[in-house]
């Protein structure tokens, strides 16, 4: 996905309603529009804008959840043309949806992270069996392992436990120790 196209623009072409988290196509003027053989740059303005302004922009949603939409032959995904929109610069890195949910674009539920700190949260996987982020049975001691994930990306063992609620409870201490967001180890949406 290209971000050649400047946020003036962004704001020229969308407009944000911050209660939804949606874009809208704004009405446009014919200068945006080129002349060709058969239409007049006018008569493709009013058709855009008889067609578009005032709806819904972005509503493609892809297979990994997120909306996206094409500005000018350029396909952007929405939540990233947002926090250009609302902060006056592309985002650095990742943007994290707070909640989990990569529909919810309001700008309260996006934050602007690294890859590491935005893995930080994220939803319990579907293969976990015992229904908590970094912990699991361990065959060969028959007890409840405990790990976690250091900021500087290193495995750490927190230890095995004979009860599994002592098994989370050291994870959960150590979620919080290293900074982990509330949110990470939820249900999948």
């Amino acid at each position: 996905m290209s971000f050649n196209i400047s946020i003036a623009t962004l704001r020229t072409v969308l407009r944000y309603d911050s209660a939804t988290g949606k874009l809208y196509w704004r009405e446009r003027c014919s200068d945006l529009f080129n002349a060709t053989e058969s239409r007049t740059a006018e008569h493709s303005c009013r058709r855009w804008n008889s067609q578009y302004a005032n709806k819904e922009a972005f509503t493609y949603v892809t297979p990994k959840g997120y909306k996206t939409g094409c500005i000018f032959g350029q396909i952007y995904l929405a939540h990233r043309v947002i926090w250009a929109m609302q902060t006056g610069a592309w985002p650095v890195d990742q943007l994290d949806h707070v909640s989990g949910s990569t529909v919810d674009n309001r700008l309260i539920n996006l934050r602007d992270v690294s890859n590491r700190e935005n893995a930080r949260n994220s939803a319990l996987r579907s293969n976990n069996t015992s229904g908590v982020v970094g912990v699991n049975w361990n065959k060969s001691t028959q007890k409840w392992k405990a790990q976690i994930r250091t900021p500087n990306g290193v495995q750490k063992h927190l230890g095995y436990f004979s009860e599994k609620c002592d098994a989370i409870a050291s994870r959960k201490a150590a979620s919080l120790e290293y900074g982990y967001h509330k949110n990470h180890g939820r249900a999948a949406l």
